[in-house]
């Protein structure tokens, strides 16, 4: 759904298949309150853009030539915090869905998602709340086990943020965060406001030293802090 803000939402597409680039542009600008301001056909174009446009959203693909959407991803959020990047990819395969997350993508769509999906998604990061599909959470749920040496077991080297800080407040939020609920959602579960969650979340970010609730929940998750849930 739309922000309070009166300019429309500004989306950069980066795809090297003309025919997904122009689909998803015709998505974009036939949407209220959004607009495509530039399509770039690789990671390097999409730097350049990034730093013209200035948009509020990428939308970014993870395969492509000269530079590919995970490097392209972690430039992108270093150099421009306020942007969002959203990949929107056909693979769920580790070698790009962890590294792409990592990197910082805000959220991990497939290309076969619906365009109401998309569109929401779409907003949501903008919002600064983290997206995931299904069928990626699922892998990424997979992955963490993989990394984790058992049930419980916190993987922080020493002197690694371990969430032993970690308020009990925190917690809460953190575990909420965990099965997918937004800042609204989180708010009215535990009868705060949404300011506080948002004051909660920066807390648990700088405690586990992430910059995104992507990564609050993959780290909270390798440390046994919380139990990844689809539901």
């Amino acid at each position: 759904m739309p922000d309070s803000s009166s300019s429309p939402l500004s989306v950069l597409i980066v795809d090297d298949q003309p025919l997904m680039s122009g689909a998803l542009k015709l998505l974009v600008e036939n949407t209220a309150d959004m607009r495509c301001v530039g399509i770039a056909a690789n990671g390097e174009e999409a730097l350049e853009s990034v730093r013209a446009a200035r948009p509020n959203v990428v939308l970014m693909d993870m395969q492509m030539p000269v530079m590919g959407g995970v490097e392209a991803t972690e430039r992108i959020t270093a150099e421009f915090p306020d942007t969002s990047v959203l990949a929107i990819t056909t693979f769920t395969s580790e070698p790009y869905l962890v590294p792409a997350l990592k990197a910082g993508a805000a959220g991990y769509l497939l290309k076969d998602a619906d365009p109401e999906t998309i569109i929401s998604a779409i907003w949501s990061v903008h919002r600064g709340e983290s997206v995931l599909s299904p069928a990626v959470t699922r892998k990424l749920l997979s992955s963490i086990e993989d990394d984790r040496p058992g049930v419980g077991t916190a993987t922080a080297a020493p002197g690694d943020p371990d969430g032993s800080d970690l308020t009990p407040r925190e917690l809460d939020v953190l575990r909420l965060l965990a099965r997918g609920r937004s800042n609204p959602e989180i708010a009215e579960e535990l009868h705060i406001s949404e300011s506080t969650v948002k004051a909660n979340l920066s807390r648990i970010m700088d405690k586990l030293e992430v910059r995104d609730r992507v990564q609050v929940i993959i780290r909270a998750a390798q440390l046994g802090l919380v139990t990844l849930s689809l539901g």
